[in-house]
């Protein structure tokens, strides 16, 4: 796969004047960080991927990174790959701006403080797809053929005020569909009116963050949690409090200063796969009713279970307005779709409705009308239906090869929901350079250890199977298990 990276160094190694390839491959990325083509905070292309681009050996391809590293150019962040410094060297030594021409050069630009934080414990990857990614779906299987006719229908004779920002927190029909999947499918108490239709769960979280919370709020997350939480909390100024996750769900702690949010995944906890026990469920409910606090349910991964009934949503177990749902497209459809969704208290639904429109506006009106129309034709249901059907198959396929080349006790978690599996490793073994290493042969994966905020951490593997055909996953899992096996033979 070509990189805008790769595609660039490419270009000015064929400039460069003559020289070994080791020193033009070095020099041209050298002089394009320097220039700013390559800008800081930049994550380069892994070192066996850019070597495959270029058509040279890894081997080059390390020695400039080593050297750039070792110049201050560059940085490695483990789990995660190689970066440009936010910091150049040449901008450390001089301590003042340089002259560019006889001009003065401005000063490089600096992050604010939570920017800086947000880097540093930035989690998402660029590589997005593929064996064995987690929270991704299998892409290649959502049915094209019927979107298109849909949206082609609907292009026809669309409205006039499609074509403008959409108002209401998202388009009437879209909002109607989803209310009626909701209460039939996640036993979702709602109305199409409490409907806020948002760009992402990112997006959601974000105007929570912004309208519920002052800076400085506690906000309770799980431990481990999703990172992807705590960065959206953390840069708006909140105090993230890790509470523990136990095989129920989230524990409540005896004592504790009651937050102002508590966000969870009560339906397939991520990344352990918890499932929160009725029993969890109405304790937590009591908790936040008694003390003032708000459920931000994220209703992630729900519609994927296996050979067992769907876990119906905390949602539709509060009687008041102590809790928001979160849900999205992603998983099930497909993640460029953008389209997720809150079900809001009726007391929140206006005001949160009017600061969506103030901060992000809305948009994408023909895709939702299209959405809406794909759920009410009952195309999303018979696509969850099959697509649930190919996901248990990679699971058991999986499963079935941990078993053999591993054995079951490293089986991590036996939930029989989701899109990944933990694979379950000694505290011995170092996950994060595990994963590393994976990620050098073609492999990608996540260490379990990084979803802690805290010291006690478990150390894993979390697999997405989705990507990978039931078919070709024993050969696809050689490689995890041949460096697994290296890992355990050196403890």
């Amino acid at each position: 796969m070509r990189t805008l990276v790769g595609d660039l160094v490419a270009y000015r190694i064929e400039q460069a004047m003559p020289g070994t390839l080791g020193k033009r491959l070095y020099d041209a990325l050298q002089q394009a960080i320097q220039e700013g083509m390559i800008s800081p905070g930049t994550r380069l292309p892994a070192s066996r991927d850019l070597a495959a681009e270029l058509a040279v050996s890894r081997n080059t391809v390390l020695a400039a990174y080593e050297q750039l590293q070792s110049e201050g150019y560059l940085k490695t962040r483990a789990g995660s790959g190689t970066f440009v410094n936010n910091v150049l060297p040449e901008r450390d030594m001089s301590g003042a701006s340089e002259t560019c021409n006889d001009h003065p050069c401005p000063a490089q630009i600096t992050l604010s403080q939570r920017g800086e934080q947000l880097l540093s414990r930035a989690g998402a990857s660029q590589r997005q797809w593929g064996a064995f990614m987690p929270g991704v779906p299998d892409v290649r299987h959502f049915p094209h053929h019927t979107w298109s006719k849909i949206a082609r229908r609907i292009n026809v004779r669309l409205p006039v005020e499609i074509l403008s920002y959409s108002q209401h927190g998202g388009y009437a029909p879209l909002q109607t569909a989803l209310a009626e999947y909701l209460r039939v499918s996640r036993s979702v108490k709602c109305r199409a009116e409490q409907i806020l239709i948002t760009s992402g769960t990112h997006q959601s979280l974000d105007l929570l963050a912004k309208m519920l919370c002052d800076h400085g709020d506690r906000v309770w997350v799980e431990e481990p949690g999703y990172w992807g939480h705590r960065s959206v909390l953390e840069v708006n100024g909140l105090r993230i409090v890790p509470v523990p996750v136990d095989d129920e769900g989230l524990t409540l702690p005896p004592e504790a200063t009651p937050p102002r949010l508590i966000c969870i995944t009560p339906s397939h906890q991520y990344p352990t796969g918890a499932v929160m026990s009725l029993n969890r469920r109405k304790a937590l409910l009591d908790w936040a009713k008694k003390w003032g606090s708000l459920v931000i349910e994220d209703d992630y991964d729900s519609e994927f279970r296996y050979g067992e009934n769907p876990i119906p949503a905390l949602q539709g177990l509060s009687p008041d307005e102590s809790v928001i749902y979160l849900g999205t497209f992603s998983k099930t459809l497909y993640p460029g779709l953008r389209i997720s969704y809150m079900v809001l208290p009726p007391s929140l639904t206006e005001r949160l409705k009017i600061a969506h429109s103030e901060l992000y506006r809305g948009g994408y009106g023909l895709t939702q009308l299209t959405l809406a129309e794909f759920i009410r034709e009952g195309h999303y249901a018979a696509h969850i239906r099959r697509m649930r059907q190919l996901y248990s198959q990679r699971r058991a396929a999986l499963v079935n090869v941990i078993c053999h080349e591993l054995g079951a006790e490293f089986i991590g978690q036996d939930s029989h929901a989701g899109l990944h599996l933990i694979l379950a490793l000694p505290q011995a073994v170092d996950d994060i350079a595990l994963s590393a290493e994976l990620e050098q042969q073609g492999v990608w994966t996540r260490p379990l250890s990084v979803y802690y905020a805290g010291e006690a951490k478990r150390h894993g593997l979390i697999l997405g199977y989705a990507c990978v055909s039931a078919e070709a996953m024993a050969e696809t899992f050689m490689p995890v298990a041949r460096c697994v096996k290296s890992r355990l033979a050196g403890h």
